[in-house]
């Protein structure tokens, strides 16, 4: 199947297409450039070996319409500046999925919305569906004591995390960010997915949620499933190897930076092992 990459301006930006990047994007009005980035969040950044060589700041919009500041890092991180600043350095390094150094807190029962609102924000349908699967993924597996509650409608405000549509964003993806304060990321958000099936996006979600409980990309070192030789940031401190899991690139892993039109949307097996040792 033809690898392409998408080049959008974008949060946790990288595109999922045919072999098309899993990326967690938001396009922002206004970027700044490195240079407009202040030293201490680089320098943070570094610290957590994230790559710094192109962050930006963006305007992540909101299922209200509203917007909040974020930086977008390696094409799929979102954080603020407050989680970037509060983010531990951890140099603990294990096997072979990837964590961050944060996760949500042990035996944790998420609550999770998919929101159904107006102005082209609520959920298809189909968005729905696969949203329900993709929790389902998650509610399903044994030896992980993190779980889900799953709900739609538009009362988001009391939730722990908001699945959305965002109807202003170019390309096709989706975008989150990492947990902080024994939470989940909130806000995770998905676009221009009509075109594909339900299994897609299921697995377009089930990823994006895999980044708000603590999951980094698999082949965050090469970008190998988006055909590229691109390393998101060095091991050891904020990708945390999980023991168990298989060395090497795993093309199965549902949190490969990049995927295909044919995905099934189901964990592979690295995938379980790593979260029944994460949770």
């Amino acid at each position: 199947m033809k690898n392409f990459r998408i080049f959008l301006i974008a949060i946790l930006a990288v595109s999922f297409f045919f072999q098309s990047c899993q990326k967690d994007e938001v396009k922002p009005e206004e970027v700044q450039t490195k240079e407009q980035i202040s030293d201490e969040i680089l320098s943070k950044l570094a610290e957590l070996s994230l790559n710094v060589n192109d962050v930006q700041k963006v305007d992540f919009q909101l299922p209200d319409g509203s917007t909040v500041e974020m930086y977008q890092i390696e094409d799929d991180i979102l954080l603020t500046e407050s989680q970037i600043l509060k983010q531990e350095v951890n140099s603990n390094e294990l096997d072979r999925n990837y964590r961050t150094n944060n996760l949500v807190s042990q035996g944790r029962n998420i609550s999770i919305i998919g929101y159904t609102g107006g102005g082209g924000f609520g959920l298809s349908q189909n968005e729905q569906t696969a949203l329900q699967w993709a929790v389902a993924n998650y509610n399903r597996l044994s030896g992980v004591s993190i779980s889900f509650t799953l709900t739609f409608g538009t009362d988001y405000n009391s939730k722990d995390m908001v699945v959305y549509h965002n109807p202003n964003q170019s390309g096709a993806g989706g975008s989150a960010g990492f947990p902080s304060n024994g939470l989940p990321h909130k806000f995770v958000q998905i676009y221009g997915l009509d075109n594909y099936n339900t299994n897609v996006i299921e697995h377009v979600i089930t990823h994006e949620i895999g980044h708000s409980v603590g999951f980094r990309h698999t082949d965050w070192s090469t970008r190998q499933s988006c055909g590229q030789n691109t390393n998101e940031g060095q091991a050891g401190v904020g990708a945390i190897a999980v023991a168990g899991t298989s060395a090497g690139y795993n093309p199965n892993s549902i949190m490969v930076a990049c995927f295909n039109s044919g995905e099934d949307g189901e964990f592979d097996s690295d995938d379980i092992i790593a979260l029944q040792n994460m949770y």
